[in-house]
Protein backbone atom coordinates (compact mmCIF):
# COMPACT_ATOMS: atom_id res chain seq x y z
CA UNK A 1 0.00 0.00 0.00
CA UNK A 2 1.45 3.71 -0.54
CA UNK A 3 2.10 5.86 1.48
CA UNK A 4 -0.55 8.12 2.38
CA UNK A 5 1.77 10.75 2.88
CA UNK A 6 2.91 10.45 -0.52
CA UNK A 7 -0.44 10.45 -1.89
CA UNK A 8 -1.54 13.70 -0.24
CA UNK A 9 1.33 15.42 -1.47
CA UNK A 10 0.96 14.27 -5.32
CA UNK A 11 -2.93 15.30 -4.83
CA UNK A 12 -1.37 19.10 -3.45
CA UNK A 13 1.15 19.26 -6.65
CA UNK A 14 -1.34 17.69 -8.95
CA UNK A 15 -3.92 20.27 -11.30
CA UNK A 16 -7.46 20.00 -10.05
CA UNK A 17 -8.42 17.62 -13.03
CA UNK A 18 -5.02 14.90 -12.35
CA UNK A 19 -6.65 14.94 -8.82
CA UNK A 20 -9.49 13.65 -9.58
CA UNK A 21 -8.29 11.57 -11.53
CA UNK A 22 -6.21 10.07 -9.02
CA UNK A 23 -9.21 9.41 -6.94
CA UNK A 24 -11.86 8.33 -9.26
CA UNK A 25 -14.78 8.42 -6.40
CA UNK A 26 -14.27 12.14 -6.67
CA UNK A 27 -16.00 12.43 -9.45
CA UNK A 28 -18.97 10.03 -8.70
CA UNK A 29 -19.05 12.41 -5.25
CA UNK A 30 -19.35 15.69 -7.59
CA UNK A 31 -21.54 14.03 -9.57
CA UNK A 32 -24.19 12.87 -6.95
CA UNK A 33 -24.16 16.19 -5.47
CA UNK A 34 -24.79 18.27 -8.78
CA UNK A 35 -27.52 15.78 -9.01
CA UNK A 36 -29.13 16.56 -5.66
CA UNK A 37 -29.18 19.58 -6.11
CA UNK A 38 -32.95 21.21 -5.99
CA UNK A 39 -32.11 23.07 -9.44
CA UNK A 40 -31.02 19.75 -10.81
CA UNK A 41 -34.09 18.04 -9.73
CA UNK A 42 -36.55 20.53 -10.48
CA UNK A 43 -34.62 20.42 -13.92
CA UNK A 44 -34.82 16.97 -14.55
CA UNK A 45 -38.71 16.61 -12.86
CA UNK A 46 -39.37 19.20 -14.89
CA UNK A 47 -37.77 17.67 -18.35
CA UNK A 48 -39.45 14.49 -17.85
CA UNK A 49 -43.05 16.13 -17.47
CA UNK A 50 -42.40 17.53 -20.64
CA UNK A 51 -41.52 14.93 -22.63
CA UNK A 52 -44.25 12.86 -21.14
CA UNK A 53 -46.83 15.82 -22.02
CA UNK A 54 -44.75 15.67 -25.82
CA UNK A 55 -45.44 11.83 -26.34
CA UNK A 56 -48.89 11.35 -24.48
CA UNK A 57 -50.33 15.07 -24.87
CA UNK A 58 -53.11 14.42 -27.06
CA UNK A 59 -54.57 11.75 -25.13
CA UNK A 60 -53.71 13.51 -21.75
CA UNK A 61 -55.65 16.76 -22.80
CA UNK A 62 -59.46 16.52 -20.97
CA UNK A 63 -60.59 18.07 -24.70
CA UNK A 64 -59.39 17.90 -28.28
CA UNK A 65 -57.54 21.14 -29.33
CA UNK A 66 -59.43 21.99 -32.17
CA UNK A 67 -62.77 21.28 -30.62
CA UNK A 68 -65.06 24.21 -30.80
CA UNK A 69 -67.69 24.97 -28.34
CA UNK A 70 -69.50 28.32 -29.26
CA UNK A 71 -71.55 28.09 -26.10
CA UNK A 72 -68.87 28.36 -24.14
CA UNK A 73 -66.98 31.61 -25.44
CA UNK A 74 -64.46 33.33 -23.33
CA UNK A 75 -65.34 30.98 -20.15
CA UNK A 76 -63.04 31.69 -16.89
CA UNK A 77 -60.64 29.87 -15.65
CA UNK A 78 -63.16 27.08 -13.34
CA UNK A 79 -63.73 23.34 -12.43
CA UNK A 80 -64.89 22.46 -16.20
CA UNK A 81 -62.49 24.33 -17.90
CA UNK A 82 -58.72 25.30 -15.84
CA UNK A 83 -57.20 27.43 -17.80
CA UNK A 84 -61.05 29.24 -19.64
CA UNK A 85 -62.20 29.14 -23.05
CA UNK A 86 -60.93 31.33 -26.38
CA UNK A 87 -63.04 33.15 -28.44
CA UNK A 88 -64.18 29.95 -29.90
CA UNK A 89 -64.55 27.98 -27.23
CA UNK A 90 -61.69 26.18 -27.46
CA UNK A 91 -60.13 24.61 -23.89
CA UNK A 92 -56.95 26.47 -23.30
CA UNK A 93 -55.41 23.84 -20.86
CA UNK A 94 -55.77 21.26 -23.42
CA UNK A 95 -54.17 23.54 -26.33
CA UNK A 96 -50.77 24.26 -23.80
CA UNK A 97 -51.04 20.67 -23.32
CA UNK A 98 -50.69 19.76 -26.85
CA UNK A 99 -48.71 22.91 -27.68
CA UNK A 100 -46.09 20.95 -25.56
CA UNK A 101 -45.36 18.89 -28.57
CA UNK A 102 -44.66 22.02 -30.83
CA UNK A 103 -42.24 23.40 -28.28
CA UNK A 104 -40.04 20.62 -28.01
CA UNK A 105 -39.67 19.19 -31.45
CA UNK A 106 -38.87 22.64 -32.53
CA UNK A 107 -35.60 22.38 -30.07
CA UNK A 108 -35.43 19.16 -30.49
CA UNK A 109 -34.91 19.58 -34.51
CA UNK A 110 -33.13 23.06 -34.31
CA UNK A 111 -30.51 22.34 -32.54
CA UNK A 112 -30.00 18.53 -34.26
CA UNK A 113 -29.29 20.34 -37.81
CA UNK A 114 -27.51 23.29 -35.90
CA UNK A 115 -25.21 20.71 -34.19
CA UNK A 116 -24.99 18.19 -37.61
CA UNK A 117 -24.13 21.45 -39.79
CA UNK A 118 -21.62 22.64 -37.59
CA UNK A 119 -19.59 19.79 -36.61
CA UNK A 120 -19.24 19.44 -40.52
CA UNK A 121 -18.59 22.89 -41.49
CA UNK A 122 -16.17 23.81 -37.98
CA UNK A 123 -14.65 20.12 -38.50
CA UNK A 124 -13.89 20.88 -41.88
CA UNK A 125 -12.44 23.88 -41.46
CA UNK A 126 -10.15 22.80 -38.59
CA UNK A 127 -9.10 20.13 -39.89
CA UNK A 128 -8.23 20.62 -43.65
CA UNK A 129 -7.36 24.40 -42.92
CA UNK A 130 -5.67 26.67 -45.78
CA UNK A 131 -8.17 27.51 -48.22
CA UNK A 132 -11.38 25.46 -46.97
CA UNK A 133 -10.46 26.89 -43.48
CA UNK A 134 -10.97 30.51 -45.30
CA UNK A 135 -13.66 29.90 -47.02
CA UNK A 136 -15.76 28.17 -44.78
CA UNK A 137 -15.07 30.37 -41.77
CA UNK A 138 -16.07 34.02 -43.70
CA UNK A 139 -19.30 32.04 -44.73
CA UNK A 140 -20.06 31.59 -41.05
CA UNK A 141 -18.80 35.05 -40.31
CA UNK A 142 -21.29 36.24 -43.05
CA UNK A 143 -23.97 34.53 -40.64
CA UNK A 144 -22.84 35.79 -37.83
CA UNK A 145 -22.50 39.11 -39.19
CA UNK A 146 -26.40 40.08 -38.93
CA UNK A 147 -28.28 40.27 -35.69
CA UNK A 148 -29.58 36.48 -35.27
CA UNK A 149 -33.21 37.22 -34.52
CA UNK A 150 -33.16 40.25 -37.75
CA UNK A 151 -31.40 36.92 -39.53
CA UNK A 152 -34.79 34.71 -38.69
CA UNK A 153 -37.91 37.32 -39.36
CA UNK A 154 -35.59 38.30 -42.58
CA UNK A 155 -35.60 34.31 -43.55
CA UNK A 156 -39.08 33.15 -42.26
CA UNK A 157 -40.64 36.05 -43.79
CA UNK A 158 -38.83 35.12 -47.21
CA UNK A 159 -40.43 31.66 -46.88
CA UNK A 160 -43.79 32.45 -45.59
CA UNK A 161 -45.48 31.13 -42.14
CA UNK A 162 -45.31 27.52 -41.02
CA UNK A 163 -43.65 25.65 -38.40
CA UNK A 164 -41.54 23.95 -40.75
CA UNK A 165 -39.89 27.61 -42.34
CA UNK A 166 -39.84 28.47 -38.63
CA UNK A 167 -37.81 25.59 -37.58
CA UNK A 168 -35.90 26.37 -40.98
CA UNK A 169 -35.19 29.98 -39.91
CA UNK A 170 -33.75 29.15 -36.99
CA UNK A 171 -31.63 26.96 -37.46
CA UNK A 172 -29.92 29.06 -40.18
CA UNK A 173 -28.91 31.53 -37.05
CA UNK A 174 -28.06 28.71 -34.61
CA UNK A 175 -25.80 26.61 -36.68
CA UNK A 176 -22.35 29.36 -37.26
CA UNK A 177 -22.27 29.14 -33.37
CA UNK A 178 -21.43 25.36 -32.97
CA UNK A 179 -18.93 25.16 -36.56
CA UNK A 180 -17.09 28.27 -34.54
CA UNK A 181 -16.93 25.42 -31.35
CA UNK A 182 -16.29 22.83 -33.14
CA UNK A 183 -13.37 24.52 -34.67
CA UNK A 184 -11.65 26.00 -31.88
CA UNK A 185 -11.63 22.34 -30.12
CA UNK A 186 -10.46 20.52 -33.79
CA UNK A 187 -7.71 23.11 -33.67
CA UNK A 188 -6.64 22.49 -29.91
CA UNK A 189 -6.70 18.80 -30.41
CA UNK A 190 -5.62 17.76 -33.90
CA UNK A 191 -2.03 18.11 -33.74
CA UNK A 192 -2.01 15.63 -30.30
CA UNK A 193 0.52 12.57 -30.26
CA UNK A 194 -2.70 10.22 -30.63
CA UNK A 195 -3.90 11.83 -33.63
CA UNK A 196 -0.50 11.65 -35.45
CA UNK A 197 -0.39 8.16 -34.16
CA UNK A 198 -3.96 6.77 -35.19
CA UNK A 199 -2.97 8.83 -39.03
CA UNK A 200 0.41 6.93 -38.76
CA UNK A 201 -1.70 3.97 -38.53
CA UNK A 202 -3.46 5.00 -41.97
CA UNK A 203 -6.30 6.15 -40.40
CA UNK A 204 -9.18 7.56 -42.52
CA UNK A 205 -9.86 11.40 -42.11
CA UNK A 206 -13.18 10.90 -41.08
CA UNK A 207 -12.22 8.50 -38.44
CA UNK A 208 -9.27 10.32 -37.02
CA UNK A 209 -12.03 13.54 -36.61
CA UNK A 210 -14.88 11.53 -35.52
CA UNK A 211 -13.50 8.93 -33.28
CA UNK A 212 -10.36 10.97 -31.88
CA UNK A 213 -10.75 14.78 -31.96
CA UNK A 214 -14.59 14.74 -31.46
CA UNK A 215 -14.94 12.28 -29.10
CA UNK A 216 -12.38 13.90 -27.17
CA UNK A 217 -13.40 17.42 -27.80
CA UNK A 218 -17.06 17.35 -27.75
CA UNK A 219 -17.73 18.28 -23.80
CA UNK A 220 -17.93 21.90 -24.65
CA UNK A 221 -20.49 21.30 -27.65
CA UNK A 222 -22.98 19.16 -25.35
CA UNK A 223 -22.61 21.89 -23.11
CA UNK A 224 -23.55 25.14 -25.51
CA UNK A 225 -25.80 22.51 -26.59
CA UNK A 226 -27.78 22.11 -23.15
CA UNK A 227 -27.74 25.95 -22.72
CA UNK A 228 -29.14 26.63 -25.70
CA UNK A 229 -32.05 24.52 -25.48
CA UNK A 230 -34.22 27.33 -23.88
CA UNK A 231 -33.12 30.39 -25.93
CA UNK A 232 -34.66 28.10 -28.99
CA UNK A 233 -37.47 27.46 -27.19
CA UNK A 234 -38.33 30.91 -26.42
CA UNK A 235 -37.13 31.74 -30.26
CA UNK A 236 -39.47 29.97 -31.79
CA UNK A 237 -42.37 31.07 -29.54
CA UNK A 238 -41.73 34.76 -30.60
CA UNK A 239 -41.53 33.93 -34.23
CA UNK A 240 -44.85 32.46 -33.98
CA UNK A 241 -45.99 35.22 -31.72
CA UNK A 242 -45.02 37.68 -34.54
CA UNK A 243 -47.05 35.37 -37.24
CA UNK A 244 -43.73 33.73 -38.85
CA UNK A 245 -43.98 30.43 -37.08
CA UNK A 246 -47.00 28.64 -36.25
CA UNK A 247 -50.23 29.41 -38.32
CA UNK A 248 -52.74 31.26 -36.79
CA UNK A 249 -55.04 29.19 -34.52
CA UNK A 250 -52.43 25.99 -34.04
CA UNK A 251 -51.97 25.13 -30.84
CA UNK A 252 -48.76 26.39 -30.43
CA UNK A 253 -47.67 28.99 -27.44
CA UNK A 254 -46.36 31.46 -28.93
CA UNK A 255 -49.14 31.77 -31.58
CA UNK A 256 -51.59 31.19 -28.58
CA UNK A 257 -50.22 34.37 -26.83
CA UNK A 258 -50.82 36.23 -30.15
CA UNK A 259 -54.15 35.41 -30.80
CA UNK A 260 -54.99 36.40 -27.28
CA UNK A 261 -53.18 39.33 -26.59
CA UNK A 262 -56.24 41.80 -28.32
CA UNK A 263 -58.39 40.53 -25.34
CA UNK A 264 -55.63 41.10 -22.65
CA UNK A 265 -57.45 43.45 -20.14
CA UNK A 266 -60.91 41.66 -20.46
CA UNK A 267 -60.15 37.78 -20.84
CA UNK A 268 -56.71 37.67 -19.26
CA UNK A 269 -56.42 33.90 -19.44
CA UNK A 270 -56.01 33.83 -23.07
CA UNK A 271 -52.10 35.14 -23.48
CA UNK A 272 -51.63 34.27 -19.75
CA UNK A 273 -51.21 30.83 -19.23
CA UNK A 274 -49.37 29.94 -22.79
CA UNK A 275 -46.79 32.75 -21.90
CA UNK A 276 -46.27 30.70 -18.23
CA UNK A 277 -46.10 27.62 -20.12
CA UNK A 278 -42.75 29.43 -22.25
CA UNK A 279 -41.75 30.90 -19.26
CA UNK A 280 -41.62 28.23 -17.26
CA UNK A 281 -40.21 25.70 -19.75
CA UNK A 282 -37.50 27.90 -20.91
CA UNK A 283 -36.36 28.37 -17.45
CA UNK A 284 -36.61 24.51 -16.58
CA UNK A 285 -34.61 23.94 -19.82
CA UNK A 286 -31.80 26.52 -18.62
CA UNK A 287 -31.71 24.67 -15.13
CA UNK A 288 -30.72 21.80 -16.67
CA UNK A 289 -28.33 23.52 -19.50
CA UNK A 290 -26.92 24.50 -15.89
CA UNK A 291 -26.52 21.37 -14.30
CA UNK A 292 -25.06 19.42 -17.87
CA UNK A 293 -22.52 22.22 -17.60
CA UNK A 294 -21.46 21.73 -13.93
CA UNK A 295 -21.19 17.99 -15.01
CA UNK A 296 -19.59 18.62 -18.63
CA UNK A 297 -17.73 21.74 -17.89
CA UNK A 298 -17.07 22.09 -14.52
CA UNK A 299 -14.21 24.53 -14.53
CA UNK A 300 -16.31 26.76 -16.77
CA UNK A 301 -17.70 30.17 -15.46
CA UNK A 302 -21.02 30.10 -14.46
CA UNK A 303 -23.46 32.31 -17.36
CA UNK A 304 -24.48 35.81 -15.84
Amino acid sequence: MRDVTLIETELLAAPAADAESLLPSARRKRLLHILRRPSSIIAMLGVLLLIALALFGTAIAPYSPGALDLANQFSGPGAQHLFGTDDLGRDIFSRVIVGTQYSLMAVVIVLSIALVVGIIVGASAGYIGGLTDEVLMRVTDIFLAFPGIVLALAIAAALGPSITNGVIAIAAIWWPTYARLVRGQVLALKNNDYVDAARSLGSSNVRIIVSHILRNGIAPVLVQLTLDMGNVLVTFAGLSYLGLGAPVGTAEWGAMVNAGQTNILTNWWLSTFPGLAIFLTALDLNLLGDMFQDILAPGAARRI
